[in-house]
């Protein structure tokens, strides 16, 4: 176990961006299919790992560098340390980029899905809102303690791994009427 957390360390002090992107894709993938097996319950001729993929892609390319790049901007242009600094951050992260990222992760998926423009925004409108006023159950605790405690180099690891419930409940939320 520690030479993994050496060769991750290594690979996060060289390659940052990739490497998150990397864990946000195997993490995001992970989400997936605790709800289809944990929550949906569906037995396993069933999974749908097309969609356990698609979840696993957006965690690569779009959820892991955009939080990376996104943590990086906050800690150039607002600080790293004290609390008001921390305050600071989570109003920018809750009020500018978890609606605006949920918004674009949400259109993914919907895309993905097959909607067209209107299912779009028949699929926005029934669950943005939810979603929404749910991250503002977990989020901003989470980030409270993540910008507060934890350096930098680790914000993404610890948002994606507490994200990976929350995976599992954007995964369910997104699929309900593919279901029906």
């Amino acid at each position: 176990m520690r030479s993994v957390m050496i060769l991750y360390q290594r690979l996060l002090s060289k390659y940052p961006l990739r490497t998150q992107a990397v864990q946000a894709g195997i993490l995001m993938g992970l989400g997936d299919q605790i709800a289809q097996n944990l929550i949906e319950r569906k037995e396993i001729r069933d999974l749908d790992y097309k969609r356990t993929a698609q979840f696993a892609c957006i965690g690569l390319c779009i959820a892991g560098p955009a939080t990376r790049t996104w943590y990086g901007i906050l800690d150039r242009y607002i600080g790293s340390k004290g609390g008001i600094v921390v305050l600071k951050k989570v109003c920018c992260d809750q009020l500018l980029f978890a609606p605006t990222f949920i918004l674009c992760l949400l259109t993914i998926i919907g895309i993905l899905q097959g909607n067209d423009i209107e299912g779009l925004k028949v699929k926005l409108k029934k669950e943005y809102s939810e979603i929404l006023i749910n991250n503002y159950k977990v989020w901003p605790m989470v980030q409270l303690c993540n910008f507060y405690f934890v350096p930098l180099q680790y914000q993404v690891l610890v948002v994606q791994s507490i994200a990976l419930l929350w995976n599992s409940y954007i995964s369910y939320i997104t699929s309900i009427e593919r279901q029906k």
